[in-house]
């Protein structure tokens, strides 16, 4: 055996940039992607779908990286033996195509478009929604991976609208389908309800206001429940209030002459009233529980006559937590998703209900909230502040600093509120879908188990 290596080869520098370029031009050169669908078209099918993304805009790294992974599977599909028709989708359906044209045309809400016209307002939308699509086709092409551009779908064509609807009368038909509330993110720049998927796609730092609020117990002279809001707009709407059954709650007397009252609050949480023990004295504590039922006397009259259906009393739920406010929180049904669902547990409102929710779809103020009359949620806040005030209902107001979701298109913070819109019972066939899912190949695994 030498003890010399063998000289390494010498070859031209390469290109890989070139190289790549080469490739590509060969591929658009003999067709091979229709080329290989043509040899393939008698082998078992693989089916596959695309999820189609928004021409409305220009691809990001979340399209090139979930594009890259349905390219391998889909050429593994292939490779094994499989017809895999691979049709690219449009999504131009829906807020990104709408938000453009209202920025552009200077919509501000539903009332613009009845001015305009459904069909004119169709048209404009229409008229952008494949703005990018040759640069996407350029892009994604350009990353190799293949697919049909030629035979493509768009989610405006009829018969994909259609198919759709063909789905739900399915749905319907089965009973399966039902019209109702859901207290949803809702933005008021755009006048829709976004997915909690959205919602979360824009969350900032920004400084609301902070308050907290007396709420005198009927019946006791002096007595006050005290509960903290960083959002005062929601208060005309309050029908009750909820404490943890669990966590101890005391009864103070106030020693300054500011806070000179008997206050009930959490324990835990006397911080957000109290600067030190000084100020106040324990007169007597005891767990959440013991507060169910108390009546207290309402903020506004709007919403008095709900006083019937068990309104406008202390609630329990172990959602409340020691970690900010009173221990106490108010309860707007219809603009909080734990509001909503503890106000029907309690029998406060029922699901069929037509909503207490005097805010309209552009975030302003309708009757019977008279006090605030057209006025948007957000600057209405300091105006319901001042009024508490005056009324002798506020016990501190404060700015704070949050993260708070803000709507990814308009980038105006985003309120809840509860939306009319149809559901489907999935209880009535969960275990048709839980016997699906054994059967269902989940990548990664964990899926499964969501």
């Amino acid at each position: 055996m030498s003890g010399h290596l063998e000289p390494v080869p010498e070859v031209d520098k390469i290109s890989f940039p070139g190289e790549e370029e080469k490739i590509y031009e060969l591929w658009k050169k003999l067709d091979v992607f229709h080329t290989c669908l043509k040899q393939s078209k008698d082998r078992p099918r693989f089916t596959f779908y695309d999820g189609p993304p928004f021409a409305t805009g220009l691809p990001h790294y979340g399209h090139i990286l979930a594009g890259t992974i349905k390219d391998v599977v889909t050429r593994w599909a292939h490779q094994t033996g499989h017809h895999v028709e691979r049709r690219f989708g449009w999504d131009t359906h829906g807020l990104p195509v709408e938000y453009e044209i209202d920025k552009t045309y200077g919509i501000n809400g539903p009332e613009d478009v009845a001015k305009m016209g459904i069909k004119k307002y169709n048209e404009l939308c229409r008229s952008i929604v494949m703005r990018y699509a040759s640069d996407w086709e350029h892009i994604v092409s350009r990353l190799g991976r293949w697919i049909d551009f030629k035979n493509d779908y768009k989610t405006l064509y009829p018969w994909y609208m259609e198919s759709i609807w063909w789905v739900f009368s399915q749905l319907y038909q089965k009973g399966l389908v039902y019209r109702g509330f859901k207290v949803m993110p809702f933005s008021t720049a755009c006048s829709t309800p976004l997915s909690n998927f959205e919602a979360g796609q824009n969350y900032q730092d920004t400084q609301d206001p902070s308050v907290v609020v007396n709420f005198p117990v009927v019946g006791e002279k002096d007595v006050v429940l005290v509960a903290w809001t960083t959002t005062p707009w929601t208060l005309p709407s309050n029908l009750a209030l909820c404490v943890n059954p669990d966590m101890d709650y005391v009864r103070v007397q106030g020693k300054t002459s500011e806070r000179n009252a008997v206050y009930i609050i959490m324990e835990a949480r006397l911080c957000q009233i109290f600067k030190n023990e000084s100020e106040y004295e324990i007169v007597s504590r005891c767990k959440g529980k013991e507060l169910e039922g108390i009546k207290y006397e309402p903020l506004f009259t709007y919403f008095k006559h709900k006083e019937a259906d068990g309104a406008f009393k202390v609630l329990c739920d172990g959602y409340v937590t020691s970690e900010s406010g009173t221990g106490i929180v108010h309860q707007a049904p219809y603009f909080g998703e734990d509001d909503f669902r503890v106000s029907i547990a309690y029998g406060i409102i029922n699901r069929d209900d037509e909503p207490i929710c005097p805010v309209d779809d552009a975030g302003r103020f309708v009757l019977p909230v008279t006090d605030f009359k057209g006025l948007h949620v957000k600057e209405a806040d300091p105006e319901i502040t001042k009024l508490l005030k005056s009324r002798g209902r506020l016990v501190l107001a404060e700015r704070i600093n949050h993260s708070y979701p803000f709507c990814w298109r308009s980038d105006t913070p985003l309120i809840y509120r509860a939306v009319p819109s149809w559901f489907i019972r999935v209880e009535q066939m969960k275990e048709t879908l839980l016997t699906s899912n054994e059967k269902t190949y989940w990548v990664p695994s964990f899926v499964k188990d969501k």
